[in-house]
């Protein structure tokens, strides 16, 4: 085979690689996308359920049939809800292109184990509410004759007493003494079969030594009375029998909930991890058949040395745009993964953009150098990446965290850092330092690590201050954007406790380059 054939096929054959890497970067896209849609679903299943356990707890306490078909009416939404979020999982189970590559994530061993658990579990909340709902229908009705029935019992029981005391029997006295005790006991104290029948038993005996048309009338309200009320407490044993169940159930679910986050998190860092390593791979078959078709070209004596020049500085220039279209695909790659993890708390993806642009300025008036601030413009999109692994439930709460929240949706710095940390190439490594250190603070209040000044790492430094500047003047599903001098009274007060001094100043000296980046990258609606 002549030089001119081996070098039309090795570039075809380079070429086709090419092609390859730009499949895997729409298989990474399409892959996190479709992760963060189950991730969305089995938190949403979780927080339907909890719902649907208040309404549980909340339909013991009603006061009437209206209230209890009011949450009935309720309850059959978040039902179908429920049902509505299952079947998505169903119809998003049909075969896809990626899925000739990779298994949807809700398909791992774990996750779906976990998920079946899970509908399991929705099941005996919804068989604990409708036996609840027909305990209240009952517990209802028997209220409703109770109270018919008391003051019918009172008003005899106080006649008994009146004529009892007029006769001044002694005997009379103590036996009506026992029926009125027993009637505390049973009505208020243990509502139970057993002290039914002493209160019943004592009427006897009382009747046994008074006679009248009365006491039989009182026996016959209170059997009546006693009964409804026994039924009433048993009710009540029952309904906290199966709510206690149902605890246990949402107890168990959380669980399950936080094991499949658990789970996600990591088979998303072993996926970012899988595919670059692969595209590396890809880039040292290129590299392969450069040294064999330059080993070829020397060693092919048929061709002048002014075509053999030709030939190679047509390859090198094939070369070098070949790796110029891989550096364009990964920073391509890094900017989505990053644009996503913005946009699950509901920001635009110009933020990242505006992000990505500040930090470069205050790179290069800090004094890096071009080519490390262009790496950090590239690195700092991906400084909420960690933002993929917190509960949305958290992350688009409109109003102020309580602890617990504010504990959760702080772990995403790490959780970013715990992503990147693995790789080898220099914009992931310094993408996992951006990640990890963005909420630290100058005066050591801040977060994960608390490190203070310069301790903490100049990427991170800089992307804090990028980023607060971004976040104050943007509108957030928290809050409305600032005015501009609040943003610069804050920046001035902040300088030396939140913000390093010096990039402060930076920040006010070139203030007019900040606002021209604000007004190019602009959100549009």
């Amino acid at each position: 085979m002549n030089i001119k054939k081996i070098i039309k096929i090795s570039f075809m054959i380079m070429l086709f690689i090419v092609l390859v890497i730009g499949i895997i970067n729409t298989i990474i896209i399409y892959q996190i996308r479709e992760n963060n849609f189950t991730k969305e679903l089995i938190t949403n299943l979780v927080s339907m359920q909890e719902n649907m356990n208040e309404l549980l707890k909340d339909i013991t306490n009603v006061t009437s049939v209206k209230e209890l078909e009011i949450k009935k009416e309720a309850f059959i939404k978040y039902e179908l809800k429920f049902e509505s979020i299952e079947k998505k999982f169903n119809l998003n189970d049909e075969k896809d292109f990626v899925d000739l590559f990779i298994s949807d994530i809700y398909k791992d061993e774990v996750i779906s184990t976990k998920l079946t658990l899970l509908y399991e579990n929705e099941k005996e909340i919804e068989d604990a509410f409708y036996i609840i709902y027909d305990l209240e229908n009952k517990k209802l009705d028997l209220k409703e004759e109770f109270d018919k029935n008391y003051p019918i019992e009172n008003q005899i029981r106080k006649e008994l007493d009146l004529k009892i005391q007029e006769l001044k029997s002694y005997k009379l006295f103590k036996l009506f003494s026992d029926v009125k005790y027993y009637s505390k006991e049973t009505l208020y104290q243990y509502k139970n079969q057993i002290t039914l029948n002493k209160w019943i038993e004592k009427i006897e005996l009382l009747q046994a030594e008074y006679n009248q048309p009365e006491i039989d009338e009182y026996k016959q309200i209170v059997s009546k009375l006693g009964n409804q009320v026994v039924l009433l407490k048993q009710i009540e044993e029952k309904e906290n029998e199966l709510k206690n169940k149902v605890f246990d159930v949402i107890n168990q679910n959380k669980v399950y909930s936080s094991e499949i986050e658990k789970k996600i998190a990591q088979l998303s860092a072993d996926f970012i991890n899988y595919t670059y390593f692969s595209i590396l791979f890809l880039l040292l078959i290129i590299g392969a058949f450069i040294i064999i078709l330059g080993y070829k070209v020397y060693k092919n004596i048929g061709l002048s040395v002014d075509e053999i020049e030709t030939k190679v500085q047509e390859g090198l220039e094939e070369i070098k745009n070949l790796n110029q279209e891989i550096e364009n695909t990964q920073k391509e790659v890094v900017f989505t993964m990053g644009a996503i993890g913005e946009s699950r708390s509901k920001e635009t993806g110009n933020h990242v953009k505006r992000v990505a642009e500040y930090s470069k300025l205050l790179a290069l008036y800090y004094g890096l150098d071009e080519k490390e601030a262009e790496l950090l413009k590239q690195a700092s999109p991906m400084h909420d990446i960690g933002k993929v692994a917190i509960p949305d439930a958290i992350l688009n709460k409109p109003g102020r965290f309580d602890e617990n929240e504010r504990e959760i949706m702080n772990t995403h710095a790490a959780l970013g850092y715990e992503m990147l940390k693995h790789s080898n190439r220099p914009l992931l490594r310094m993408a996992a330092i951006v990640a990890n250190e963005h909420h630290e603070k100058w005066d050591g209040t801040g977060y994960p690590k608390g490190l203070s000044g310069e301790n903490i790492h100049i990427y991170g430094r800089i992307t804090a201050l990028a980023d607060v500047f971004d976040a104050l003047g943007s509108d957030r599903v928290y809050k409305k954007a600032w005015d501009d001098e609040r943003i610069f009274n804050l920046f001035k007060e902040e300088r030396g406790k939140h913000f390093d001094p010096k990039l402060v100043d930076i920040f006010f000296e070139h203030l007019d380059e900040f606002l021209k980046i604000r007004e190019t990258f602009k959100d549009k609606f």
